[in-house]
């Protein structure tokens, strides 16, 4: 497989940034825009769907990057969506933020909607992309109409949560890991960063090993793995750094409060899920106002891609009561 990111010869400028050919192997081809931000760092972003549909931003799990996954095409025109994805700094063709907090997310949202001149927009997050999501819904206050948190996490310091309950052994590594030893564990995680840009279908066959029955059911399908294959190559594209400092970030305080989120607010969680339990946003569910959660039986981790559809269609309508379920 192609590493599936060709820079053109002559990158095509605008006031919108540079261009780079993009080819998504068996899904299409297009552009990938790089845009300065304020602080000079340059972000990289994709559109996927309805050009002038309704602009939902898709925040990327831990680790990942805007190649996805994504829902299908169809499913985008269905709902006439305008999906909009972007690498976190220190991902794929993002630049590093050293020191960034979950809340800074939210200037770099505000920057790219600007650019696209979209005045309100909707906000997805799966995974640890889900805090990133809550960050825009509390700094973003009239803009970010309404937000969804697929699989998310709650804070660190959590009151009441006992945060590794329930969690992967893997992912229990990895947190306490940052949290107790620096420098080791950048290392280790630069290293297993290696591997997983070496060769990324032996990082997505070890997962299995920890996957709940439903998990397998979906990262089996030749489309998941694929896509899954394309994003942790492209997380890893230069280093270990994004994801470094998005399990940092995790870790810390948020530098945002939930109670300032107004917007109505989706929490999906699969009632079995290992990667982030559930318990994450019943503890959340409890903290932001206007907040509604599902807790799917059945399902796990990856059942967060199988009901993107409804959540779709639930972040396009117009923002109204927050007891709306899917």
């Amino acid at each position: 497989m192609t590493s599936g990111l060709t820079r053109l010869r002559s990158p095509v400028k605008s006031g919108h940034g540079r261009l780079f050919k993009h080819t998504v192997p068996g899904r299409r081809t297009a552009l990938t825009r790089v845009v300065s931000a304020p602080d000079g760092r340059e972000i990289a972003v994709e559109e996927w769907g309805v050009p002038h549909g309704f602009p939902v931003f898709l925040l990327h799990g831990t680790p990942g990057s805007r190649l996805g996954p994504v829902p299908r095409p169809m499913v985008l025109y269905q709902h006439g969506i305008r999906l909009i994805t972007f690498d976190r700094p220190g991902y794929g063709r993002s630049d590093r933020m050293t020191g960034r907090v979950v809340a800074d997310v939210a200037a770099d949202v505000r920057l790219l909607a600007d650019l696209l001149n979209l005045e309100d927009f909707s906000v997805l997050g799966r995974s640890g992309g889900g805090p990133h999501a809550l960050a825009c819904a509390a700094l973003l206050p009239g803009r970010a109409t309404r937000v969804a948190a697929l699989v998310g996490l709650a804070p660190a310091e959590a009151e009441g949560l006992d945060w590794f309950e329930g969690m992967a052994p893997s992912n229990t590594r990895e947190y306490l890991a940052v949290r107790g030893q620096g420098r080791l564990a950048s290392a280790r995680l630069h290293s297993i960063a290696d591997r997983i840009r070496a060769n990324p279908a032996q990082y997505v066959a070890s997962l299995y090993t920890e996957l709940t029955q439903s998990d397998r059911c979906v990262v089996l399908q030749a489309g998941m793995r694929r896509m899954l294959l394309e994003t942790f190559r492209e997380a890893f594209r230069t280093s270990a750094d994004g994801w470094i400092d998005d399990l940092l970030a995790l870790c810390a305080p948020w530098g945002f409060e939930l109670g300032d989120i107004v917007a109505p607010t989706m929490l999906w969680h699969g009632a079995n899920d290992t990667f982030s339990p559930a318990g994450h946003s019943r503890w959340l569910a409890g903290r932001i106002p206007n907040s509604t959660i599902v807790v799917q039986s059945g399902s796990a981790h990856f059942g967060a891609y199988t009901v993107l559809p409804d959540v779709l269609a639930w972040l396009s309508r117009p923002a109204a009561r927050p007891s709306e379920r899917l």
